[in-house]
Parts: structure tokens; sequence; C-alpha cells
């Protein structure tokens, strides 16, 4: 069943939407479908929208946080709402379940529970929900742990929450309706839904949000929290890959100046000689460049000297060979493009060679030359939400393309195993990918994850084993693990004080 719209049949879809709380969000999903070719349609229902304490609560936040961005959550502006149509193939249910959605319907599940206001009361208490979509409110067809960027403010966990909900209904509609949901499905857990009244939403933010926010803030202040260390070693044939452990021959700190740091470092040998790529982000600047430094033979480390610089923000400078050329795939999603770079005069002077992936945010692109086929992976930021748990898959026959997204995108949502964290590795007959894990925030932690099986249908890849100390424990804010034939590097979160600050340590 569908419409006519000149002249051709149209598959329609009803999303259902609280007709006195239109949120961005669902005009984003319903652009979204549209752009897919789909009817989509927001339909008005008289059921309560968000709660009100909660709606309160965030506008409070809005206010005192100073946060002016455009949220998902916003209240919509220029929506139409229509009227139900017995023609639609699919129905969206995004009242929280207080519709009487006709089957088929696809809705989004928060922590196991309809209610939004449990997610709500979840990230204001510092934990992080998972979301799931279900079908007919029975069988599970998608399940994601969202990445939370921030987790001192509801509005921005609310909003990376919602980015990932709506990157997955639009993906799961579009899957059903091309018949590629049916069979047997997981029937999904039902539970009775329980909403947290206004007392408890009111008691977790003041008893819980409220002080991690005063925490944070001085922390803020007498630390610069998101800072970085390098270190590196010669490996002598033993790599972190090799055994899953930081042990072995002692680290070496690529040394900063106290007014900028390095990150993401990716070793290169060339002629001889060992390289170091890094980001190099200066204090109080708003973006990061990449920079090189060499490393002699007795460890000793060059100052690094910038190489690549552009308006938009730069990280990630994945080196590699390929065709007898030197090239670098680095991280720049802010720009929209995902541009390849060719070394002109190895290692200082670098030329953009071509924009290989237009029009996407991409983030810490990775390549794999697998199957006879060049294969990247990367997570993805579609517009909104964090740029660290969704990882898409993109392949080519040749380095310039054209690169054709894997059927499987989104691969998988998850925030502690999404985002590349280093090139592959090949240990004996394993291909093994470092991922990042964001649980415990950003730059949180790293694991090894094992690529089983990668061709034009399938990406599997286990789920990452993280890496441990010599005393067995996971070891706290590793960030990027790369390998050359001698040199291993690493980067670690390393807060430092601010100069002149005084009582906190």
């Amino acid at each position: 069943m569908g419409v006519i719209q000149n002249g051709q049949h149209v598959t329609a879809i009803d999303i259902l939407v609280p007709a006195y709380d239109v949120r961005r969000v669902h005009a984003v999903i319903a652009q979204r479908l549209s752009d897919r070719g789909y009817d989509a349609v927001l339909v008005g229902v008289d059921t309560p929208g968000m709660p009100k304490i909660l709606n309160n609560l965030l506008s409070l936040e809005r206010r005192f946080l100073r946060i002016r961005a455009n949220t998902l959550l916003k209240p919509a502006e220029n929506f139409h709402l229509s009227a139900a149509r017995p023609e639609a193939r699919l129905r969206i249910d995004l009242t929280g379940g207080r519709a009487k959605a006709a089957s088929p319907f696809l809705g989004p599940v928060f922590a196991g529970q309809v209610c939004l206001g449990r997610a709500a009361q979840l990230l204001m208490q510092g934990f992080l929900p998972d979301v799931e979509i279900r079908l007919d409110g029975k069988h599970s067809v998608a399940h994601a742990a969202p990445m939370i960027d921030s987790r001192l403010s509801i509005v921005r966990g609310l909003n990376d929450m919602w980015a990932r909900v709506a990157t997955l209904l639009v993906d799961k509609a579009d899957r059903y309706l091309r018949g590629e949901i049916a069979g047997h499905m997981p029937a999904a857990t039902v539970t009775r839904a329980v909403c947290p009244t206004s007392a408890q939403m009111v008691g977790a933010y003041v008893f819980s949000t409220i002080p991690r926010q005063a925490s944070g803030t001085v922390r803020r202040l007498g630390s610069r929290l998101h800072r970085w260390r390098v270190s590196y070693r010669f490996h002598k044939g033993n790599r972190v890959a090799d055994s899953g452990l930081l042990a072995g021959e002692p680290w070496m700190t690529l040394p900063d100046d106290g007014k900028r740091f390095y990150a993401d470092p990716f070793p290169f040998e060339w002629q001889g000689r060992n390289f170091i790529f890094v980001e190099e982000f200066p204090n109080n600047a708003s973006k990061a460049l990449i920079s090189v430094a060499e490393i002699a033979s007795d460890g000793t480390p060059s100052v690094p000297q910038p190489i690549i610089e552009r308006p938009h923000h730069f990280s990630y400078p994945n080196v590699f060979s390929h065709d007898g050329q030197i090239w670098m795939l680095p991280e720049q999603g802010s720009s929209g493009n995902l541009t390849l770079y060719r070394a002109e005069a190895f290692p200082h002077r670098w030329v953009e060679h071509s924009v290989i992936i237009p029009g996407r945010e991409l983030f810490d692109a990775t390549l794999l030359k697998h199957g006879g086929r060049l294969w990247l992976f990367a997570t993805e930021r579609d517009g909104y939400g964090s740029s660290s748990d969704m990882l898409v898959v993109y392949h080519a026959a040749s380095l310039e393309g054209p690169w054709i997204p894997h059927p499987g995108n989104p691969v998988r949502i998850d925030r502690a195993a999404a985002r590349p964290g280093g090139q592959f590795i090949r240990v004996g007959e394993r291909i093994v990918l470092p991922l990042q894990d964001g649980t415990d925030g950003y730059g949180g932690g790293l694991g090894l994850a094992d690529l089983v099986e990668l061709d034009e249908h399938t990406v599997h890849l286990t789920q990452p084993v993280p890496l441990l100390s010599s005393a067995k424990m996971p070891y706290p804010k590793i960030h990027t693990l790369n390998s050359s034939e001698h040199l291993e590097v690493i980067d670690c979160l390393d807060p430092t004080p601010r100069i002149g600050f005084r009582g906190v340590s």
C-alpha cells in the first residue's frame, strides 16, 4: 500500500507524535525517510508529550549552562501534522507507547522502558542507557549503546541518545520495507512501563547531577582534563597486540613544552629512519594540526614540526604506503569530507590528492587490504550526536575509489566497540583492530577486536578485549595503539594542573 506522487507509487509511513509537543527529532526522522524516497508524514496524536518536569529541567539547564545548540529535543518549527492514513505500510510510534499504533509499527525503548523519563533519570544519576528498536512492541530489531559525550549535561546526553535513535529508526524502517527484517526475530523482554515521578526526577537532578556538575567545574578550573601524552618504544618483535599487555620494553615519552599536547601517534619507517606523526593541539586553540617528529636510534626524539594545517580540525594522521607512494588519511570529520593526502617530499611536505568520500562526517578512517579489495573502517556522525559510537565500512577496488558504503552500515552502534584506535595489526593469521572504549568517557580505554569475517555482504568483528598492564588490571585511559616494524606507540589521557591554580590536586 502507498500513495501516488508525480505519477509514481510511493510507500507511506506515518510517524505518530504528540500533537502538542512536536520536537525537532520528529521532523528530522520524517525528513530522512523522505530523502530515502518514502512518503513520511507526522501524525499528531492526542497524547501527553515530554513530562513537564523534565521539560522544565532541560530549559533550566539550557539557560544556566548556556547551551545554544539546536538540539534534537528542542520544539520543532514549521512542521505540518497530517491525519492517520490507512494505506500507510509502516508506523513509527514516538508517543512513548501511549498511542494505539496499528501493526506493523516500530518504536524506541530506552533502558528497557518506553518511557523517555526513565532514560533521563538514568542520565541524571550518571548511568548510560542503551536503546532498542522494537517491532510491534514485541520483537527486538536493533540494539545500540550510544556514546554520551557529556556526562554532566542532561540536554546534551539526551541529544546524543536521540541522535542514534533517529539513525536506527530510519535504517530499520527502510530495511523492514525492503523485506530485510523478516522471519525469526528475537522477542523483547516485555516489562511494565515504569516512569519516574516528578519528585524522583527532581531528586536525581538535585542530588546526583548538580553535585557532579559542581565537581566537574572544579576539576576543569584546576586541570586541563583533555590532554594527552604520547609514549613510544622499540618493541624488538614483542608488540602489545601479540600479548594484549603493555608490559615489556620501557616506554619513553614524547615531550612537549607545556604550551601544547600531542596525541594520536602513528609511526612510519622510511629509509632506515623512524618517524612519529601526531596530532598537535596548542593550548587554548580551537583546533589541532598534524606534526611529525623523528626518533633517533637511541630513542631521542626531535621536536615535532607542523606539516599540515587547515581552517578545520585535524587528528589521527593515518600514514601508510601504497602503490609506491606514501599517503595519509587524517581525521577531518568537521570538514565534511574524507580527503587523501600524498607525500610530495616526505616527511614534511604533503599535498591534498583527492576527496575520496565527500559529504560525510567520518572519523578515524582506518585502511585495510583484504580479499583483493581496500576497506575503510571509521565512525560517522550523521549530523547529530557523538562521533565515537557508529561504525561504518566502505570498500573500493583502488585507493582513489569509488568508495562504496557497505550494505550493513551502520555495522554497530556501541560506545565501547566502534571507533578505531589505530591501524589494523596482523598477529599470525589474525587481523586485529584497536577500538576505543568510551564507557568511562572519551579516551577512557582501548581494546583489541578480531576481524572474523569481511566481504561485500558481511562485517564481523569480535567484541574488543581491553589492554592489560603487567599487573593484569585494565590500563587506564589508553586511546591509540600503533606499530611499525621496529617502533610502537600509544597515547594516554594525562590531565595537567593549570599554572597558578591552588587547592586542587
